[in-house]
């Protein structure tokens, strides 16, 4: 096996490798075995034939895409890693010489990882962000805690219902007079305020009593997903069937008892000062890592290739299919909700791609350049963060890691070793 590397622009490498006749003889034979027996040829039981009236009967070129298949990959993978090549796409493959008895000579042209010109990555000048807890977030917190254990009682028939409260009601809607597919429920509960209907109908069923009936007129948004109504004025014929309203409980001792493991609402409350100070350091942390890659990067310069910012749009695109799976919905459903395709939607995925990609590269030039590591150490530590994560039992998790599990996590850790480097030499 010979190969002939050459660079080329925008980040491509052309690979000329000629393989042995000999080699290739080995996948020729290799291609006939798997498939004879799919070859019928005249006075010859089917798939009993020699390779030679085979070859003879269907044409030589039969077996070619089957040997090159057998023999090429394990060859280009091992011409790659023996020229420290990075490979961020599939190769286009151009095949100049093929046959039996012949080398075979093919061109890979194949993008790879672009260099990096680092700027001031040391020094950079970082403003701190603190975030102190107020009487205010401590007052939130436990105002959500009692909306979380609020009693659901029926209001009085007299009551007009109020904004917070949940209604009762049944519902049709009509375009023109004529109703619309979706459009009719019966004792469906709304919580006034919410704004999960369209814009209006909520506001209008506030101040409507029980047993009362109403038309209601809104106006659906000109981006409403169904075309058939986007625009269009509709009404729905509401009937009021019951008012339920949240009775909230009182904050005290008891409340603290009932809802925490304390027995006291100043110790709940010191419970929620403090995890509202983790919650913000992780905040600041985060936003202070942010604005110091966010320097670095801007004085940082690397053309990124076609091929890897469309890799990561591609990655975005699956993680959104599958959280679209979750909902009972897949994207092809979604977009024509949505009255989107795919390209919109991967356009939408396009910057923050284009950053994503961008930051790692940055960030592995800098791995490189100060010969930082990842100790076996900070793999492990890895591993029970992401078993605690999933609530699994750490230990149990890091022992049982498989090497490649091991190796993706080293890699990731990559990232967080410089930034890690960025901070501790930013001002």
């Amino acid at each position: 096996m010979n190969a002939k590397v050459e660079k080329l622009e925008n980040s491509q490498v052309k690979l000329e490798i000629t393989i042995e006749a000999e080699k290739f003889e080995e996948g020729m034979q290799k291609a006939f075995f798997r498939n004879a027996k799919h070859f019928n040829v005249p006075g010859f039981r089917k798939g009993k034939a020699p390779r030679n009236i085979v070859e003879r009967y269907y044409g030589e070129s039969v077996l070619y895409e089957e040997a090159f298949n057998i023999i090429v990959p394990e060859i280009y993978d091992e011409v790659i890693k023996e020229n420290n090549i990075e490979a961020v796409s599939n190769p286009d493959i151009d095949i100049t010489q093929i046959g039996s008895g012949k080398d075979l000579i093919f061109t890979a042209i194949v993008t790879v990882k672009p260099e990096v010109k680092l700027g001031k990555y040391k020094g950079i000048k970082v403003d701190k962000k603190e975030y102190p807890v107020t009487e205010e977030h401590v007052q939130e917190h436990l105002n959500e805690m009692a909306e979380k254990n609020a009693r659901i009682i029926t209001a009085d028939e007299k009551a007009k219902a109020k904004k917070g409260n949940i209604a009762v009601i049944d519902f049709e809607g009509s375009v023109d007079g004529v109703p619309f597919e979706g459009g009719k429920a019966e004792n469906y509960s709304l919580e006034l305020g919410s704004n999960s209907f369209i814009p209006g109908f909520e506001d209008q069923v506030i101040g409507m009593k029980t047993g009362e009936e109403k038309d209601i007129n809104v106006t659906f948004p000109e981006n409403y997903f169904s075309t058939d109504l986007a625009g269009k004025d509709a009404v729905f014929k509401v009937k009021v069937h019951e008012i339920k309203v949240k009775e909230l409980p009182t904050l005290d001792d008891e409340f603290a008892k009932d809802v925490s493991e304390y027995d006291t609402l100043e110790e709940l409350k010191q419970d929620i000062v403090e995890h509202i100070e983790e919650e913000n350091a992780r905040r600041a942390k985060y936003e202070e890592e942010e604005e110091a890659i966010q320097k670095v990067l801007e004085k940082s310069e690397v053309e990124i290739p076609r091929a890897m910012i469309d890799n990561e749009i591609d990655e975005y695109v699956r993680d959104f299919e599958n959280r679209l799976s979750y909902q009972g919905m897949n994207l092809d459903t979604y977009m024509q909700l949505m009255g989107k395709d795919i390209v919109e939607i991967r356009k939408e995925y396009e910057e923050r791609a284009e950053k994503n990609v961008k930051t790692r590269l940055v960030l592995e030039a800098i791995f490189k350049a100060e010969e930082l590591e990842v100790t076996d150490e900070m793999v492990k530590e890895k591993l029970a963060e992401t078993a605690k994560a999933y609530g699994r039992d750490a230990e149990e998790f890091v022992a049982k890691a498989t090497e490649q599990m091991k190796d993706y996590v080293r890699e990731e850790s990559k990232y967080d070793v410089a930034v890690k480097f960025i901070m501790a030499n930013a001002k």
